[in-house]
């Protein structure tokens, strides 16, 4: 608390936990600081899984409605089942290469800041958290309509908001570098899937 006033530094800690993520959704920085530091949740890893899941799924769905193929026969079904596999593995691929991209921007701008192996399991943490909007991909298909295309492209943007949130607060960093390191990692994201198409892959 601080002496002064007598009043928590986290006006969070007082707060309801459904205020906490109302608050979260609406990329507020400091609902962002208070669960990256001051909650002990250990979900980075499952919540990264689902949300890569998520995404091969609409990807997979995709792909099916492309070749409309309804043969019963099981070679078909094990090679759509590899597709789903296939999909989940380009998933990882390019979200590996998005992290990529950000790390060595942000490692290269504010070598300062990242010093220390905490510092980059800190900020690896709250980007994969920073991913929970990808879990909107899910209903956006289930409830699919003519804007569904609309739809998947503003769960983008806010997912790509909610990483900018994350790295400025980990990193205090001002508005214009978390957005530059994003640019990047979407560069070398794009890259991996122009080398997927070059190789013949539906991505």
């Amino acid at each position: 608390m601080y002496k002064s006033c007598q009043k928590p530094v986290d006006k969070y800690i007082e707060y309801d936990p459904v205020i906490i993520l109302i608050n979260a959704v609406l990329c507020k920085a400091q609902a962002y600081r208070h669960i990256l530091f001051n909650t002990k949740i250990n979900i980075h890893g499952k919540l990264c899984i689902f949300c890569l899941l998520c995404e091969a799924y609409i990807r997979w769905l995709q792909l099916q409605d492309s070749s409309q193929n309804t043969d019963p026969d099981d070679l078909i079904r094990y090679a759509k089942e590899w597709d789903f596999y296939r999909m989940f593995g380009i998933a990882s691929l390019e979200q590996t290469s998005f992290f990529i991209g950000i790390f060595i921007t942000l490692w290269w701008m504010t070598p300062e800041m990242l010093k220390r192996k905490s510092d980059f399991i800190l900020l690896l943490k709250a980007l994969l958290l920073s991913t929970y909007g990808k879990l909107l991909l899910i209903p956006a298909v289930i409830w699919e309509h003519d804007y569904t295309p609309l739809c998947l492209a503003f769960i983008k943007v806010f997912v790509l908001i909610s990483n900018s949130q994350a790295i400025r607060v980990t990193l205090n960093l001002n508005r214009i570098l978390p957005w530059f390191a994003i640019f990047f990692g979407l560069i070398l994201e794009n890259g991996v899937v122009c080398l997927f198409q070059k190789m013949g892959w539906d991505v």
